[in-house]
């Protein structure tokens, strides 16, 4: 499993917070397991492959960071939304923008550029070519004018 497969399946998980009353931790120790992989794979290839235990902790710090700095970083995608309520943003998007934000703000080793990259390629795979934009314009707002490294 490479790293974007393991910033994809965070984006999932980052998304299903929404519609459970589980906590990120049980979240992923239901999710992580070999278990779920397998139920999953037939369905989806992303879960073919279970995530090594460097990979398991990238999504972890993903998912549970996202989770803690969700407020925070649901503001900046309502601050950088110009035309655009926050009800409005399909919620496979604001996943998608609110890992890469988490990224940008919190994980040092990643650069803002890949993080961005990494957020359209993976917004052309879910969401119309006008959300796709959309991310791409909020996440460079974002890095113009709130990135310190």
């Amino acid at each position: 499993m490479v790293r974007n497969t393991a910033r994809e399946i965070a984006i999932h998980l980052s998304y299903e917070l929404n519609f459970t009353d589980l906590t990120p931790e049980e979240l992923l120790r239901q999710h992580l397991s070999p278990e779920n992989f397998t139920a999953l794979a037939e369905e989806d290839p992303l879960y073919r492959e279970l995530p090594n235990p460097k990979q398991s902790e990238y999504i972890r710090r993903l998912v549970t960071g996202v989770a803690e700095h969700r407020s925070e970083l649901d503001g900046y995608i309502e601050t950088y939304a110009v035309g655009w309520k926050f009800a409005r943003i399909p919620m496979v998007a604001a996943a998608i923008m609110r890992v890469a934000m988490f990224e940008i703000l919190y994980m040092d080793d990643i650069p803002n550029g890949v993080a961005i990259n990494e957020a359209v390629e993976l917004a052309k795979k879910y969401e119309s070519d006008e959300v796709v934009r959309f991310i791409n314009g909020i996440l460079g707002t974002f890095v113009q004018r709130e990135a310190i490294h």
